[in-house]
Order: structure tokens, then C-alpha cells, then sequence
């Protein structure tokens, strides 16, 4: 009885040290952050719903949300589908690694060194000036006018869109290149000899073999989404109509004397936006257990 309960035992006391710090460092502070935003700003009085009422009443939080819906949608489609054809383009040439590598360097650079390289990209000297920012050198080439890109309500998002899109590709193109050289290729080959084109063989044969890979890959582009921050900051620190929710969070909880609970607030809907695609994922991997 006494070494069955050792044997038992023993499994968690390897396990303890990493639960302890779970629930120092993960578990403690999402409870105390969802508490916190019931409170006041400076967390002495219970005010109930009050945040919560608050936020869907503000015209920034509306706005972030929807900014944070766009970027979930375009970031993680386009890098998922550029990806796909640069994976599939890179594997049918014979410096398809180079290219790969290349791709792959922005994913090298922290989210504010991106940024800046990008304020470059879109930077604007004014009419009359001469434009140092590539873009607008571009535009000036081809006789138009230059413009203050990261002005320009909506389209501004999508410019700030691009550069994550321009970080994650190259992740992408890995995962995807290696998910296809997984795909036996005598299954490919009996494909294109029963008569099926190329698009049929990608479509039938190739998405199918993969998808767990692409469902891995839309994953963590999402969850990046979803904290979204350094690149806001960076480039237009929310304005014009740009702010997210991680930055929104991060100006209510740290600038203009802090408000910890509408700061919490906010942080406790990131984490509630977060939760569906981590029991999403949970659930995933349990099945996928099972089969095995």
C-alpha cells in the first residue's frame, strides 16, 4: 500500500516545482487581474460592472475592437496564404533554401525594430519635399502625390497589418514547406497518372495531408494577433484611429496616473478572447491522441 502510494506520488513531485510557478507567475495574476477590474482605479473600492459598463459605451474600446477583428482577419489569412505560395514556389527551385532563409530573417527582429524599419518605409516629408520613406518615393516616381500612409484612416491599419504579415511569412513557409514534404510522394505521382491537374492535386491530396499544420500555424498567428502592441506603439502609438486593446490596456494601466480597473478591465478581455482558442486547441490535441 505504501509503495503505491510513493509510485503515485511521485509523478507530482516532479511536477511540482513547474505548477508552483504556473500558479505564481500565470494562474495568481489572471485571477487577481479579473478581480482588480471590479475595482476602482486605484483598487480600493468595489464598483461592480462598472468598468464593464463603461467600455461598451466607449467609442475607443468599439473601435479597438473592431481594429482587433481586422487584424485577426487579414494578418493571419495573408501570411497563411503567402506562405502557402512561396512554400510551394521555394521547393520547385533549386535555391528555394536561400529564399526560404530570407523570408524567414524577419522573424529575427523584435516587433519594435520592425517597426521602425517600417516608419521608414512609410515615412512622409511633406508636399514639396524630397521622401526618403520608399513608398512615397515610389509614388513620387510614378507621378503621384505622397502621403502621410499611417493617417489615413482604415487603410492605415492594413499598413500596420503588413508588417506583421511581413514577420510571420517566413514561419509559415517553414511549417508549410516541411508539412508537404511530408505528403508521400507516390501518392502525388498515382494522382497526376490517374489524370488529375495540379490544382486537384493541391486541393484533394496536399491540403488535406496538412491541415493540421495549417490549423497550427493559424493558431499562433492568432494568439500573436490578439496581443498585438509593440507595433501600434511604435508606429502610431493608437492614433487615427489605429488603437488595439493591448495598447488601449496599456494606456489605461501605465500612462496619465494608471486606472488599474479599467486596465484590468481591458486585460481581462484579451484573456476571455484568448480562452476559446486554447480549449479549441486542448480539445484538438485530444483527439488527435486518441486516433493514435
Amino acid at each position: 500500500m505504501v509503495r503505491k502510494f510513493f509510485s503515485r506520488l511521485e509523478p507530482w513531485l516532479f511536477l511540482a516545482p513547474a505548477l508552483f510557478f504556473l500558479v505564481l507567475y500565470l494562474v495568481y495574476p489572471a485571477i487577481h487581474t479579473f478581480i482588480l477590474s471590479f475595482f476602482d482605479p486605484h483598487s480600493q473600492q468595489f464598483v461592480g460592472l462598472h468598468n464593464y459598463v463603461w467600455a461598451v459605451q466607449d467609442t475607443e474600446f468599439l473601435q479597438s475592437i473592431r481594429n482587433n477583428l481586422l487584424w485577426l482577419i487579414a494578418a493571419p489569412l495573408a501570411s497563411i496564404v503567402l506562405g502557402f505560395i512561396i512554400a510551394a514556389l521555394a521547393d520547385s527551385v533549386g535555391w528555394g533554401t536561400l529564399a526560404k532563409s530570407l523570408i524567414f530573417m524577419p522573424m529575427a527582429i523584435s516587433f519594435v525594430g520592425a517597426s521602425v524599419i517600417w516608419k521608414f518605409v512609410y515615412d512622409y516629408r511633406g508636399p514639396n519635399q524630397p521622401q526618403i520613406g520608399i513608398l512615397n518615393a515610389l509614388v513620387v516616381a510614378l507621378g503621384g502625390e505622397p502621403q502621410a500612409w499611417v493617417t489615413l484612416p482604415f487603410w492605415n491599419n492594413l499598413f500596420l497589418i503588413v508588417v506583421l504579415v511581413w514577420m510571420q511569412t517566413g514561419f509559415a513557409v517553414v511549417m508549410f514547406s516541411a508539412a508537404m514534404r511530408g505528403v508521400p510522394a507516390e501518392l502525388i505521382e498515382s494522382a497526376r497518372i490517374d489524370g488529375a491537374s495540379e490544382i486537384q492535386v493541391f486541393t484533394r491530396i496536399i491540403l488535406p495531408q496538412i491541415w493540421g499544420t495549417i490549423l497550427v500555424v493559424w493558431t499562433t498567428f492568432t494568439v500573436d494577433v490578439l496581443k498585438v502592441f509593440d507595433i501600434v506603439l511604435a508606429m502610431t502609438n493608437g492614433q487615427w484611429d489605429t488603437n488595439v486593446l493591448a495598447n488601449m490596456m496599456y494606456n489605461w494601466m501605465f500612462r496619465g496616473g494608471g486606472d488599474f480597473g479599467r486596465g484590468s478591465m481591458l486585460a481581462t478581455v484579451i484573456m476571455i478572447a484568448v480562452i476559446p482558442i486554447m480549449l479549441w486547441n486542448i480539445r484538438r490535441f485530444r483527439a488527435e491522441e486518441t486516433l493514435r
